[in-house]
């Protein structure tokens, strides 16, 4: 009786796997379609990963490897004190870090990095031998100033005029056309 049973299993099997057949043949079809968007999903992926790689940055040391390293070649250059572009010449100052004025307040500290746009590369020599008031005046000069005094744009023009005019001043008959900001951190 057991083997009457398990002749007609088969028998239903061997039907079953005949319709399945001619089924196949529209899975088959709905198979590459399903193949092809996953495909579509990979690339888009890689080349959103990709593009985001490019813009943030990331991919820059395999751009500058590929290309021969000129970039780092520029950033050397522009890590030197003094940078040439064409009539003006720029000196870079050190880093200086002051605590401003708040007023009997918790300490509040200015970390600052500017560069000095120069009339002409002669005057370079006149800068360093005047270094030690040109700080002196900016330390005296940053360290009254508020925290009002910085916010804005208004406050930054306010700060680049006072510090032109104070290593104007320490450095005449010297020329400095400008005070650039490279750095300006309140913490």
């Amino acid at each position: 009786m057991a083997d009457e049973e398990l002749e007609e299993d088969l028998d239903e099997d061997v039907g079953d796997s005949d319709l399945d057949g001619e089924d196949g043949e529209g899975e088959g079809g709905s198979g590459k379609k399903r193949l092809l968007i996953v495909v579509a999903a990979v690339l888009v992926l890689i080349l959103g990963g990709a593009a985001a790689a490019y813009f943030t940055g990331l991919l820059q040391p395999v751009i500058d490897m590929l290309s021969g390293g000129q970039d780092a070649v520029a950033v050397e250059e522009l890590d030197q004190q003094q940078v040439i572009s064409g009539d003006a010449v720029f000196y870079d100052l050190q880093e200086m870090l002051v605590n401003i004025n708040t007023g009997g307040r918790k300490a509040v500290y200015l970390k600052i990095r500017v560069s000095l746009e120069l009339e002409n590369g002669d005057d370079i020599a006149k800068i360093e031998e005047m270094m030690p008031r040109i700080v002196d005046n900016f330390q005296i000069y940053l360290r009254e100033l508020r925290i009002e005094d910085l916010k804005g744009s208004a406050g930054m023009y306010r700060l680049r005029e006072e510090l032109l005019k104070r290593v104007s001043v320490a450095v005449a008959p010297a020329k400095v056309n400008d005070v650039l900001f490279k750095e300006m951190l309140v913490q």
